[in-house]
């Protein structure tokens, strides 16, 4: 017996190491793997564009940073956005999107709700606390947690924006020549609401702001433009979109099905956005919606984030997402287009965040004005923001 418990205790003891190993190696390898931008040379930015981009206000409406285990508050070798990265690209404003679920097999076609969900694995395997390994809603305002510890470590330099007022003190500090950054917190599908409307009031008052319907599966809140029904609003589904309209908050329509994005547009009267996604007359592919139902976002006031990455720009360079931009106002027109980059949203891209200048430099590569680029870059998205936020 005396032996066995010698051997007993050394395979614990193997065991354990192994599982600290991989605790310790495996995420950081996923991350990794998951949100690359290939490898380049710098890209050439003209003085002109240089001054340019350094006046002007920016904003992205998607990142996905907040679901890896990184100190965004240091500038990372993984992935595109940290703090130091936004501020060498003179972001203004950041749109963080807590994701809860994603299911194995992820692909633009179809995928059942019941698959296997990646974001348990990667929860557990980050040693997020033991209440967001089987509650979605729990992993939400989990991600949400960890924004506001990185605004409370970030000397100043990071602000949640949860209300105009709060939008309004980063701009104006900034002007005054502040190193302040803006982020609000969003979410990739309602599913955390777990079928109770409550739980949007819980959100709410964590910060979230901008509130996606559907991600990559058909929820109780309707059909998702890569689920399996190609559903519309479901009842529950139509009682959070009136709550969103009535709250001051964002509704994205990302993912959504077509039946659910038109229905919703029914429902609201303030502008919506489709935070990440590409012009299908541009980049002819399903995760792209069709451009009628693009100018119906357009109509209603709402702006098109265009991403960043390759399957909705079909070029995810510079140069590729400049023409994406300008396809994109072509069609809904330049009042309504902004960025929605999909940075760490297990995506490659061409450029991370501190690159933005050379986005820029396309744009007037391709022709844009000064003024257009303006809009693009960020007051479109700031247009939107004052039109949703409470007091």
């Amino acid at each position: 017996m005396r032996v066995f418990g010698k051997w007993m205790g050394r395979i614990l003891a193997v065991a354990g190491l192994l599982l600290a190993a991989f605790l310790i190696f495996a995420p950081p390898i996923v991350d990794r793997m998951q949100n690359q931008v290939v490898p380049h040379d710098p890209y050439p930015v003209s003085a002109q564009a240089q001054a340019l981009h350094d006046s002007l206000v920016i904003g992205d409406w998607h990142a996905d940073s907040l679901l890896w285990k990184r100190d965004l508050l240091r500038h990372n070798r993984r992935g595109a956005v940290d703090l130091p990265r936004l501020e060498a690209g003179n972001v203004a404003v950041q749109v963080f999107t807590a994701v809860t679920k994603s299911p194995a097999g992820l692909n633009y076609d179809a995928n059942s709700a019941e698959s296997f969900d990646n974001v348990t694995a990667l929860a557990i395997g980050q040693l997020w606390p033991p209440r967001t390994w089987d509650s979605l809603l729990q992993r939400a305002l989990y991600q949400a947690e960890k924004l506001h510890r990185f605004e409370e470590d970030s000397d100043g330099r990071l602000k949640i924006i949860r209300t105009r007022r709060d939008l309004d003190a980063v701009l104006a500090a900034r002007g005054a020549g502040a190193q302040v950054t803006g982020a609000l917190l969003g979410i990739e599908g309602s599913h955390p609401l777990e079928g109770d409307l409550a739980n949007l009031d819980l959100l709410e008052a964590a910060g979230l702001r901008v509130i996606g319907l559907q991600h990559f599966f058909d929820n109780d809140l309707g059909g998702s433009l890569h689920g399996v029904e190609n559903a519309g609003l479901t009842d529950f589904g139509r009682a959070v979109v009136q709550q969103i309209e009535a709250s001051g908050m964002v509704m994205d329509l990302a993912h959504s099905s077509p039946r659910v994005a038109a229905e919703a547009l029914q429902i609201v009267s303030s502008p919506a956005i489709v935070s990440h996604t590409g012009i299908y007359s541009h980049c002819e592919v399903k995760r792209n919606f069709l451009d009628a139902l693009m100018i119906e976002v357009a109509r209603g006031g709402g702006v098109i984030g265009i991403g960043f990455w390759k399957d909705v720009t079909c070029d995810d360079s510079p140069a590729g997402v400049a023409g994406a931009i300008r396809a994109a106002i072509e069609v809904v027109g330049e009042d309504h287009v902004s960025l929605g980059s999909d940075y760490d949203g297990s995506v490659i891209t061409a450029f991370d965040s501190s690159e933005l200048a050379a986005l820029t430099q396309a744009l007037l590569d391709v022709g844009l004005s000064d003024g257009q680029i303006a809009k693009v870059m960020g007051e479109n998205m700031l247009r939107v923001l004052r039109a949703r936020l409470p007091d």
